[in-house]
């Protein structure tokens, strides 16, 4: 057993200090919308969050969101303070490390082929890396999904990384809270992504306080 007296200088056991950190990971499925709002949230929420964006993800933010560069300020809505943004084809990143202590991430919108790739432990990029890392250190990871028809070969990858520890949430709102905006079907899907990594939000998502509200209605 080590003698604590004679550790090493900045080795002494110490009380965490760490705050909540998220990872994000952007891929090239359509769906930049999602990524943007809940990096939003994220951000809103006090927490550390790291991004990574492949190749196609850029194109994707830029083709649906406008956004042809990543600026921590326009992903998060004004707060980049919060955000760490990698580059996205380094996976000798902080977040591509086991050693890198966080408490989940998600890929939003994931790509087939970034789903393929994860469920077989390849990676290209960043975001393929940090996830295959996410899921060897037992920590959180939300596969969201974006594409559709599937065909056996995406069934099977969501099978594996299923299996590895991973939830597969396919990027598919639900209508029962009478949405009335494209934002509604947006938040939708956000809340639910923040809900599997444990984030608190305020997004009126949730079916007991809609029936509530929905009783006390006028009629």
């Amino acid at each position: 057993m080590t003698n604590a007296t004679n550790a090493t200088p900045g080795n002494e056991p110490h009380a965490s200090k760490t705050p909540r950190r998220i990872v994000v990971g952007i891929t090239g499925a359509s769906g930049a919308c999602y990524a943007v709002r809940v990096i939003e949230l994220l951000a809103a929420s006090g927490i550390e969050t790291h991004v990574a964006c492949s190749n196609l993800g850029k194109r994707l933010l830029a083709e649906e969101m406008g956004i042809t560069q990543l600026d921590p300020d326009a992903l998060s809505g004004g707060r980049g303070d919060r955000l760490v943004i990698h580059p996205g084809n380094d996976v000798g990143a902080a977040c591509a490390s086991g050693s890198f202590k966080h408490d989940g991430m998600v890929v939003v919108p994931a790509s087939s082929n970034t789903l393929a790739k994860i469920a077989h432990g390849i990676s290209d990029n960043l975001v393929q890396r940090a996830a295959q890392v996410t899921l060897k250190e037992r920590r959180p990871l939300v596969i969201a999904h974006r594409e559709s028809p599937i065909g056996m070969a995406e069934i099977e990858a969501m099978k594996r990384v299923t299996e590895a520890g991973a939830v597969v949430a396919p990027l598919s709102p639900g209508f029962y809270l009478e949405p009335t905006s494209i934002q509604d079907l947006v938040d939708f899907m956000a809340g639910r992504l923040l809900d599997l990594l444990g984030v608190d939000h305020g997004l009126a998502i949730r079916w007991d306080q809609h029936l509530k509200a929905r009783r006390t209605r006028p009629e």
